[in-house]
């Protein structure tokens, strides 16, 4: 059944990249609660196993090896849904070459391997592609050039792929998560003189959920979004138009 005539949710092959932690690992969780059969990707998939529901099954990728992806997604026999929310961050540290070169690596060469490993069995499905952009997608970001840059290029990589897929039948759309309460902010967190400073600077004064990350995805990955390709919706408590 192509992707965009169905009723709703449900019964559907999806796959989450960095879905064992995290924002991911909530995208993960939403899609299962929907009925649909859930690959939760990641490197610490043996770890996290356990913290997943049924439904979910965690495997071990690597997404900077497009042979083990390749290997992976060909493997499934078909896919509906991809969603790339695996990321890394290195806070202090990402104006050394080599440590922008692999956060890089993760963030947006990642994101594109994923794809276009996925892009044959997508367009048989008439599936979609959701990534996770973020709100330093438009926002320099003077302690992380390298997340910020990665992300800047997930929005443009996926405004491109939607353009150059369409007549496959893929959507391909991003969500730009704000603050968001995740182990990667766990410090900023619990740090009260920045905790205060974000939620003072976001309209609706308080931090985001994982668990609201994933409703905006299931939202763009399904039958509501059919006319929507190559967006990329903020779910950020206001904090970009502020």
């Amino acid at each position: 059944m192509h992707q965009d005539e169905a009723a709703g949710p449900g019964g559907r092959t999806v796959v989450v990249t960095g879905g064992t932690s995290g924002i991911g690992a909530a995208i993960a969780r939403r899609f299962a609660a929907d009925g649909d059969e859930v690959v939760a990707a990641g490197l610490d998939a043996d770890r996290c196993a356990g913290e997943l529901p049924t439904g979910v099954r965690a495997v071990e990728l690597d997404v900077t090896r497009a042979d083990a992806l390749g290997a992976f997604l060909d493997g499934l026999g078909g896919l509906d849904v991809l969603v790339n929310a695996a990321g890394v961050i290195a806070r202090g540290r990402e104006y050394e070459p080599d440590v922008f070169a692999d956060v890089v690596s993760v963030n947006l060469t990642g994101t594109m391997r994923s794809c276009v490993a996925a892009r044959k069995a997508l367009a048989d499905t008439g599936g979609c592609i959701v990534n996770v952009a973020s709100m330093l997608s438009y926002f320099g970001g003077p302690k992380v050039p390298a997340y910020s840059s990665s992300k800047g290029g997930v929005m443009q990589l996926t405004k491109s792929l939607a353009v150059a897929w369409a007549d496959q039948g893929i959507r391909v759309n991003a969500v730009a998560p704000g603050w968001i309460r995740t182990p990667l902010t766990q410090s900023l967190q619990e740090d009260p003189e920045n905790s205060r400073r974000i939620i003072d600077r976001t309209p609706m004064g308080r931090w985001g959920t994982p668990a609201e990350i994933a409703g905006a995805v299931a939202f763009l990955a399904g039958p509501d979004a059919g006319f929507i390709t190559g967006a990329v919706l903020a779910v950020d408590g206001g904090y970009l138009a502020a």
